[in-house]
Protein backbone atom coordinates (compact mmCIF):
# COMPACT_ATOMS: atom_id res chain seq x y z
CA UNK A 1 0.00 0.00 0.00
CA UNK A 2 1.46 3.51 -1.32
CA UNK A 3 0.67 5.90 1.14
CA UNK A 4 1.83 9.85 0.76
CA UNK A 5 2.03 12.25 3.71
CA UNK A 6 3.58 15.51 4.46
CA UNK A 7 2.86 17.79 7.63
CA UNK A 8 0.82 21.42 6.73
CA UNK A 9 -1.15 23.83 8.11
CA UNK A 10 -4.25 24.10 7.78
CA UNK A 11 -6.06 27.75 9.22
CA UNK A 12 -8.96 27.65 11.59
CA UNK A 13 -11.48 30.64 10.51
CA UNK A 14 -9.77 33.94 10.78
CA UNK A 15 -10.46 35.44 14.19
CA UNK A 16 -13.21 37.88 12.10
CA UNK A 17 -14.97 35.59 11.02
CA UNK A 18 -15.06 33.30 14.37
CA UNK A 19 -16.21 36.71 15.68
CA UNK A 20 -19.26 37.02 13.03
CA UNK A 21 -19.80 33.65 14.39
CA UNK A 22 -20.43 33.84 18.19
CA UNK A 23 -22.58 37.37 16.92
CA UNK A 24 -24.60 35.11 15.01
CA UNK A 25 -25.21 32.55 17.42
CA UNK A 26 -25.82 35.34 20.02
CA UNK A 27 -22.52 34.79 22.20
CA UNK A 28 -20.66 38.04 23.60
CA UNK A 29 -17.68 38.55 21.80
CA UNK A 30 -15.29 39.91 24.54
CA UNK A 31 -11.64 40.69 24.77
CA UNK A 32 -11.05 37.15 25.70
CA UNK A 33 -12.60 35.63 23.50
CA UNK A 34 -10.93 37.74 20.76
CA UNK A 35 -7.55 37.20 22.03
CA UNK A 36 -8.01 33.21 22.05
CA UNK A 37 -9.51 33.23 18.45
CA UNK A 38 -6.66 34.94 17.97
CA UNK A 39 -3.63 32.82 19.75
CA UNK A 40 -5.34 29.57 17.13
CA UNK A 41 -5.35 31.49 14.17
CA UNK A 42 -2.64 29.83 12.39
CA UNK A 43 -1.18 28.33 15.19
CA UNK A 44 0.76 24.81 14.40
CA UNK A 45 1.48 23.10 17.97
CA UNK A 46 -1.84 21.74 18.80
CA UNK A 47 -1.31 23.74 22.06
CA UNK A 48 -3.51 22.65 25.53
CA UNK A 49 -5.75 25.06 27.17
CA UNK A 50 -2.84 25.89 30.05
CA UNK A 51 -0.56 27.12 26.96
CA UNK A 52 -3.33 29.03 25.71
CA UNK A 53 -3.71 30.65 28.74
CA UNK A 54 -0.62 31.34 29.67
CA UNK A 55 -0.31 33.20 25.85
CA UNK A 56 -3.68 35.20 26.71
CA UNK A 57 -3.09 35.96 30.19
CA UNK A 58 0.48 38.02 29.28
CA UNK A 59 -1.99 40.44 27.76
CA UNK A 60 -5.08 39.84 30.11
CA UNK A 61 -3.85 39.04 33.35
CA UNK A 62 -7.22 38.83 34.61
CA UNK A 63 -8.92 35.80 32.67
CA UNK A 64 -8.94 32.84 34.29
CA UNK A 65 -7.96 29.20 33.16
CA UNK A 66 -11.72 28.33 33.53
CA UNK A 67 -12.69 30.98 31.03
CA UNK A 68 -10.30 29.53 28.76
CA UNK A 69 -11.64 26.09 29.02
CA UNK A 70 -14.86 27.16 28.72
CA UNK A 71 -13.99 29.60 25.33
CA UNK A 72 -12.54 26.23 24.03
CA UNK A 73 -15.19 24.03 24.74
CA UNK A 74 -17.48 26.26 22.72
CA UNK A 75 -15.26 26.28 19.66
CA UNK A 76 -15.26 22.78 19.95
CA UNK A 77 -19.20 22.24 20.59
CA UNK A 78 -19.36 25.14 17.41
CA UNK A 79 -17.16 22.79 15.27
CA UNK A 80 -14.47 24.82 14.62
CA UNK A 81 -11.21 23.25 16.62
CA UNK A 82 -10.69 19.87 17.96
CA UNK A 83 -10.11 18.55 21.16
CA UNK A 84 -7.71 15.70 21.15
CA UNK A 85 -6.45 13.35 23.98
CA UNK A 86 -3.24 12.22 22.09
CA UNK A 87 -1.94 10.69 25.46
CA UNK A 88 0.51 13.46 25.76
CA UNK A 89 -0.89 14.16 29.37
CA UNK A 90 -3.58 17.26 28.33
CA UNK A 91 -6.08 17.45 26.04
CA UNK A 92 -4.58 19.00 22.95
CA UNK A 93 -6.86 21.69 20.79
CA UNK A 94 -6.85 21.42 16.82
CA UNK A 95 -7.97 24.53 14.93
CA UNK A 96 -7.63 22.10 11.74
CA UNK A 97 -10.87 20.33 11.73
CA UNK A 98 -10.53 18.68 8.64
CA UNK A 99 -9.77 14.87 8.10
CA UNK A 100 -6.43 14.18 9.00
CA UNK A 101 -4.34 12.26 11.75
CA UNK A 102 -1.01 12.83 14.17
CA UNK A 103 2.57 12.32 14.62
CA UNK A 104 3.80 12.71 18.23
CA UNK A 105 6.45 12.71 19.59
CA UNK A 106 7.29 10.51 22.53
CA UNK A 107 10.08 12.66 24.20
CA UNK A 108 8.40 16.16 23.71
CA UNK A 109 5.27 15.26 23.13
CA UNK A 110 5.21 17.74 19.86
CA UNK A 111 2.53 17.06 17.15
CA UNK A 112 2.16 17.65 13.98
CA UNK A 113 -0.43 16.92 11.76
CA UNK A 114 -0.36 14.04 8.95
CA UNK A 115 -2.43 13.65 5.78
CA UNK A 116 -2.08 10.25 4.54
CA UNK A 117 -4.41 8.26 2.16
CA UNK A 118 -4.66 4.78 3.61
CA UNK A 119 -7.94 3.94 1.78
CA UNK A 120 -10.91 3.36 3.01
CA UNK A 121 -9.88 3.17 7.14
CA UNK A 122 -12.71 1.42 8.87
CA UNK A 123 -13.68 -0.96 11.42
CA UNK A 124 -15.23 -4.32 10.00
CA UNK A 125 -19.08 -4.07 10.59
CA UNK A 126 -18.35 -7.51 12.55
CA UNK A 127 -15.76 -5.63 15.44
CA UNK A 128 -17.39 -2.69 15.69
CA UNK A 129 -19.27 -4.02 18.99
CA UNK A 130 -22.69 -2.09 18.86
CA UNK A 131 -20.58 1.24 17.85
CA UNK A 132 -21.40 3.47 14.86
CA UNK A 133 -18.23 4.47 13.83
CA UNK A 134 -18.17 8.44 12.79
CA UNK A 135 -14.24 8.24 11.89
CA UNK A 136 -10.87 6.93 12.45
CA UNK A 137 -7.44 8.64 13.13
CA UNK A 138 -3.89 7.44 13.22
CA UNK A 139 -1.65 8.67 15.44
CA UNK A 140 1.91 7.76 15.12
CA UNK A 141 4.33 7.87 17.78
CA UNK A 142 8.13 8.11 17.38
CA UNK A 143 11.02 10.46 17.80
CA UNK A 144 10.72 14.44 15.87
CA UNK A 145 13.35 15.88 13.69
CA UNK A 146 14.72 17.64 16.99
CA UNK A 147 14.93 15.10 19.26
CA UNK A 148 15.75 12.53 17.40
CA UNK A 149 19.16 15.43 16.27
CA UNK A 150 19.30 15.49 20.37
CA UNK A 151 19.45 11.82 20.78
CA UNK A 152 22.57 11.59 17.97
CA UNK A 153 24.23 14.19 19.87
CA UNK A 154 24.21 12.64 23.23
CA UNK A 155 24.90 8.57 21.34
CA UNK A 156 28.80 7.95 21.74
CA UNK A 157 30.69 8.29 18.31
CA UNK A 158 31.58 4.96 16.80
Amino acid sequence: METNFWCILTLVRAPAELTELFRQRGLKVTPQRQRIFQVLAGNRVHPTAESVYATVRAELPTISLKTVYQILNELVALGEILQLDLGTGASRFDPNVSQHHHLVCVACGKVCDLYANYGDLQVPPEQQQGFTVRSAEVVFRGLCDQCNKKKEERAPHA
